[in-house]
C-alpha cells in the first residue's frame, strides 16, 4: 500500500520500521515539531522524524492540521491508508475520510480500556494482569473508533510502564502490518465498541506521584511500576524529596509510612509493607537502598510523607 504515517516518539518507531520492512510504500511521514529538551533547552526532533530521515522518507512537521497545508500535502500523495501511531494530534474528518481505507490507529490499550494518552501507565497503576494492542478505524471521538484488530498480552508483577512500552511498541510493529495485510484481502470486520466499558486514561502530572502511605502495599507497588520511568513516584524524608524508583511487595505491619525494617529497607502501608529497592533523595544521586542507608542512615519508626 502507499500509505502516509504519523507518529512522534519512540513508541511509534518499531510501527514504521515494521511498514518500511514489509514493503509498504511510506510517502510521507507527519510528526510534531522539535521542541527544547533538557537543562539546556536544546532543540530536539522526535524519535520518529529521526527514524524516517535515516530512512531516507519525506518528513511534515506541521503546528496545526486545521487550515489547507497538511490536507495539500495529503492530497497530492493520495494515499492508499493513513496510519497514526501516538502522533499526538487529532485528525480532522476531512482527512480521516480522505483514503481509501480510512486512517487505522495503533493504540496500546484493549479497548474499549484505556482511551486517552497514558494507557499504558495506567494499566500498571491499576495492577491490571493484561494489557494490548488495538488496531482501530480513526473516528472523530478520542480513541472510539470501530475496532479491527486486538490482541493482549500480560503484565508481570514487577513489569513497569517503561518495560510495557516496549513490549507494546513492538506488538504495534507486527500488528499493523497484519492488519494491513488482512484490510486489503476484506478479511477485518469492525466491531464497535461498547460504551459502557470505556475508561479514559488521563495525561499524567507530577500531583499523581506522590505516595499516599495508607494505601495497600500492591496499590504504592503498582503506583512506581507505573510512573517509571516518568515522572517517577514519590515521598518526603526529613522535609526533601525522595523518588522512589523500585520498590516490591514485603512482608510486615505498621503504622503506614512508617520504617519497619532496613536489611531490606521496608515501610508500612495501609495494608502490608513494601520493600523500597531504589531511591533518589533530592541533590543526592540515584542509588540502590543498602547503599543510600551507608549515607542516611534510618531508624525503625521513622516515618516518611512528613
Amino acid at each position: 500500500m502507499k500509505l502516509i504515517f504519523m507518529g512522534t516518539p519512540d513508541f511509534a518507531v518499531p510501527c514504521l520500521e515494521s511498514l518500511i520492512d514489509a514493503g509498504h510504500e511510506i510517502a510521507a511521514v507527519f510528526t510534531q515539531p522539535d521542541k527544547p529538551r533538557g537543562r539546556k533547552q536544546v532543540l530536539t526532533p522526535p524519535d520518529v522524524k529521526v527514524c524516517a530521515l535515516r530512512r531516507q522518507l519525506p518528513v511534515y512537521q506541521p503546528k496545526t492540521l486545521r487550515g489547507g497545508e497538511a490536507m495539500d500535502i495529503i492530497k497530492s500523495v493520495q494515499p492508499d491508508c493513513i496510519v497514526v501511531a501516538a502522533y499526538g494530534k487529532i485528525l480532522p474528518k476531512e482527512m480521516l475520510d480522505y483514503p481509501h481505507y480510512g486512517c487505522i490507529n495503533v493504540h496500546a490499550s484493549l479497548l474499549p480500556k484505556y482511551r486517552g494518552s497514558a494507557p499504558i501507565q495506567w494499566s500498571v497503576i491499576n495492577g491490571d494482569k493484561e494489557t494490548g494492542v488495538t488496531i482501530m478505524q480513526m473516528a472523530q471521538g478520542i480513541d472510539t473508533g470501530d475496532m479491527l484488530y486486538q490482541r493482549s498480552i500480560p503484565i508481570g508483577i514487577d513489569d513497569t510502564a517503561e518495560s510495557m512500552f516496549e513490549k507494546l511498541s513492538d506488538l504495534g510493529g507486527e500488528m499493523v502490518v497484519e492488519a494491513l495485510d488482512l484490510l486489503e484481502k476484506g478479511e477485518l470486520t469492525p466491531v464497535k465498541q461498547d460504551e459502557a466499558l470505556a475508561t479514559h486514561a488521563p495525561m499524567l502530572n507530577k500531583e499523581i506521584a506522590v505516595i499516599d502511605w495508607s494505601k495497600t502495599a500492591f496499590e504504592i507497588h503498582n503506583l512506581v511500576r507505573g510512573l517509571y520511568s516518568w515522572p517517577i513516584a514519590q515521598t518526603v524524608l526529613h522535609d526533601r524529596k525522595l523518588k522512589i524508583y523500585r520498590t516490591a511487595v514485603g512482608k510486615g505491619s505498621g503504622e503506614p509510612g512508617t520504617v519497619i525494617d532496613t536489611a531490606p529497607l521496608t515501610v508500612a502501608c495501609g495494608e502490608g509493607a513494601v520493600v523500597i529497592e531504589e531511591l533518589q533523595l533530592e541533590g543526592k544521586k540515584r542509588m540502590d537502598a543498602k547503599t543510600f542507608l551507608i549515607g542516611h542512615p534510618l531508624h525503625l519508626k521513622e516515618r516518611l510523607g512528613e
